[in-house]
């Protein structure tokens, strides 16, 4: 497969959008396009995935390691992959380029196309342009596409871009408002929340195909390797349930992969279905927006029942961030409190700025019958929520701060054979982790 990275100069630099645009012109011109997206962002993976018809892939080497990445690149299916950075090319954990867009491009060996949007600038913009082109010699950044601008704007600043950075400049996306696709608290709304969001990629494309050269792109598409895959699970025969919909959709594909090596997964709605699936060995709820979609799920007490339930009669279940929510209490949105499944004691309550942020390991300091005392797990936290809950924590996380300072917090609740914590974790990085959470002790 062929692949390149779209990038930006920082967040809020439109490569989302552009992303989708330039996925939906391919596709146009007849090629089978891969999402990938860089970091561990679930929202813009699943944009890719809904116009792709397959599953996006994340790249994060934090998470994943590099062997994790080049083998969820490789797991890719088509023609051309499109690569989505995270923030700016450069932005890595802390004040480095490591784990940066930047790093994932010189991991897979593949270009760089930067989307900019320009501000009342014209040379300024040139030795930006020049400064992330010169920052690492051993990223490869073929050219710009210019976002939000006018004609004549363009005109001008591609003169100035091809005369003082010499590189190209592929086109340009003129600035519309349909193109906007709306935001809340955590980042994008969900790409299943936007009845039209296909007519807005559709005018997206139309205006790359207009105004930006997709066919010179494509030459610089760089034919990458075939990467060496040894994330795979022995199959256990279990029956895994996975909640499903627009509440709970923060999966990691390649998480479901391995769980659907280990048996079989039976995905359920918490919004629409009246119970969990009968039999199961095993229960995963991700994360989500259930503090979005909290009347619907309060109101169906026969699924919060029967959940409630199965984890007092000791089924297997582990719960990530909106997971964790969900099997508290109560959620208080900040506009209502409603119950929920209430095996966890308190609640989960929304708060005004964000909890916990970034990377993080994971050391469990307590035992317990679900994950060994001593176990470390690379996770990513990002919520504005805290749960009360006064059940048993067996999580401490630490981050390393870019001064040096260690910052310090504990979660990760157990119960019967519960664990729930709000950190995300990519199986790949954590394959013992996984082989504990579904294997008794």
């Amino acid at each position: 497969m062929k692949s390149i990275v779209i990038s930006s100069d920082s967040s809020g630099g439109g490569k989302t959008t552009i992303t989708l645009g330039i996925i939906k012109a391919l596709m146009e011109k007849g090629f089978d396009v891969q999402g990938y997206k860089v970091g561990p962002d679930y929202i813009d993976s699943a944009f890719h995935s809904r116009i792709t018809g397959k599953a996006s892939r994340n790249l994060d080497l934090y998470l994943m390691g590099e062997d994790g990445v080049k083998a969820s690149y490789s797991r890719g299916e088509g023609d051309l992959g499109v690569v989505e950075g995270v923030m700016g090319l450069y932005d890595g954990k802390w004040i480095d380029s490591k784990y940066s867009t930047a790093h994932v491009a010189k991991t897979l060996g593949l270009p760089v196309v930067l989307v900019i949007s320009p501000k009342a600038q014209v040379a300024t913009l040139c030795a930006e342009i020049n400064g992330l082109v010169n920052f690492e010699e051993d990223v490869n950044i073929l050219g710009v596409i210019l976002n939000n601008i006018s004609e004549s704007y363009y005109g001008l600043l591609k003169a100035s871009i091809e005369y003082n950075c010499k590189i190209k400049v592929f086109g340009y996306v003129p600035n519309d408002e349909r193109l906007v696709l709306g935001s809340r608290h955590l980042g994008l709304i969900q790409s299943s929340e936007i009845d039209d969001l296909e007519e807005r990629v559709d005018v997206c494309s139309e205006l790359i195909l207009k105004h930006v050269d997709v066919e010179g792109l494509i030459e610089y598409f760089k034919e990458t390797p075939k990467y060496e895959d040894n994330f795979h699970l022995e199959n256990k025969g279990l029956n895994i349930g996975v909640a499903y919909d627009k509440a709970f959709s923060f999966y990691y594909k390649e998480n479901l992969e391995l769980l659907s090596e280990v048996g079989k997964i039976i995905y359920f709605s918490p919004l629409k279905d009246k119970a969990l699936p009968e039999g199961l060995d095993f229960l995963y709820i991700g994360g989500g927006y259930p503090e979005v979609f909290l009347e619907e799920l309060s109101n169906n007490k026969t699924m919060l029942q029967s959940i409630k339930n199965a984890l007092d009669n000791g089924l297997r279940c582990y719960a990530e961030c909106g997971g964790l929510m969900y099997l508290a209490e109560a959620i208080d949105n900040g506009e209502i409190q409603r119950d929920t499944v209430g095996f966890f004691s308190g609640k989960a309550t929304m708060t005004k700025t964000l909890q916990n942020f970034g990377y993080a390991e994971i050391e469990i300091n307590v035992d317990n019958k679900i994950v060994s005392k001593g176990t470390k797990i690379k996770c990513h936290e990002f919520h504005k929520s805290c749960v009360n809950t006064k059940d048993n924590k067996i999580y401490k996380l630490t981050n390393t701060m870019y001064d040096g300072k260690i910052k310090e917090w504990t979660c990760g609740y157990v119960k019967n054979n519960t664990l729930a914590g709000y950190a995300h974790v990519h199986f790949f990085g954590n394959i013992d982790f996984l082989k504990q959470l579904i294997e008794s002790r």
